[in-house]
């Protein structure tokens, strides 16, 4: 039986709003931050159907290699080695696939010898086999905490974003800030005319504004989001509490807890038979209609 999910967040903040610290450049010889990055995989991709119904949604193919495949190798060239991925639907396929290591493979461009910062270490939160479903996003990034740190990158496996750099430029001004999420926006796609949230001049997020932006799906976040006094599920969530994130992320934005950037980059949410179509087209074309980021 799937557990029942709970509201986090509602209520439990104090109503001052901090004062927002803005990421601040740091010095470019800075040491590389290794932190690491929550990959989620764990959906059933009902509006992808037939094709989900034997594959994962982040194992579908996008021009010749997995989706998810697509974001591991950004991460591995920015220097992040360990990953996080959460499974329900499938996992094992994803398990198989992946194994526990995954390297840039050396090619004209690449050196033969790849070093540590070029390979990532894989590791598994397999929700369907300890709750016989997904947790929702911020069910499943508490229940991975244990694994992931106080300063992490949370991205969808079922997004295409060739253009994104995980950088460890924008890790290293997160973690000066005093911010509980940093995320990225992108302009909204036919099939989200509205938006999720605005952003204001000083760079943080708001719940709403004159000009909203629709979330990437890819963020850095503090574990501090996942605990009291914004959300009250236990370290590690035991007992498989399903929570999204939406909530979570409105409440600390009214609070001026989380910062915001727009990513101008290709960008689809892979949510439907034709938008993976028309992005494995000889010429691609713009497939960049999609669903709200949110969750």
């Amino acid at each position: 039986m799937r557990p029942r999910g709970v509201r986090c967040a509602a209520g439990t903040v104090g109503a001052n709003k901090a004062k927002f610290t803005p990421m601040k450049d740091t010095a470019p010889h800075q040491a590389l931050l290794s932190i690491s990055a929550m990959l989620l995989a764990a959906g059933r991709g009902e509006r992808m159907r037939p094709l989900t119904d034997t594959t994962p949604k982040p194992l579908l193919t996008v021009r010749g290699k997995p989706l998810m495949q697509w974001h591991l190798e950004a991460l591995a060239r920015g220097g992040f080695e360990r990953v996080v991925v959460n499974t329900a639907w499938l996992g094992e396929q994803l398990a198989a696939a992946f194994g526990d290591h995954f390297s840039l493979q050396p090619n004209s461009y690449m050196p033969m010898s790849l070093s540590n910062s070029e390979q990532l270490t894989l590791r598994y939160s397999h929700e369907g086999q300890d709750f016989g479903g997904a947790l929702e996003t911020a069910g499943g990034i508490a229940r991975a905490l244990p694994q992931l740190g106080e300063v992490f990158w949370v991205l969808a496996g079922d997004v295409f974003a060739p253009d994104f750099v995980f950088s460890q430029a924008a890790v290293q001004r997160f973690v000066v800030s005093d911010q509980l999420a940093h995320i990225w926006l992108v302009p909204n796609p036919a099939h989200n005319p509205q938006g999720d949230f605005g952003l204001d001049a000083s760079g943080l997020a708001l719940n709403q504004a004159p000009e909203q932006f629709t979330y990437s799906t890819i963020g850095l976040y503090r574990s501090a989001l996942f605990a009291p006094p914004w959300c009250d599920m236990a370290p590690g969530n035991p007992t498989g509490v399903r929570a999204a994130l939406g909530p979570l992320l409105r409440a600390a934005m009214q609070q001026g807890r989380v910062s915001a950037e727009l990513y101008t980059g290709r960008w689809t949410d892979v949510g439907t038979p034709e938008r993976l179509r028309l992005l494995n087209q000889p010429a691609p074309i713009d497939a960049t209609s999609a669903d709200s980021g949110v969750a």
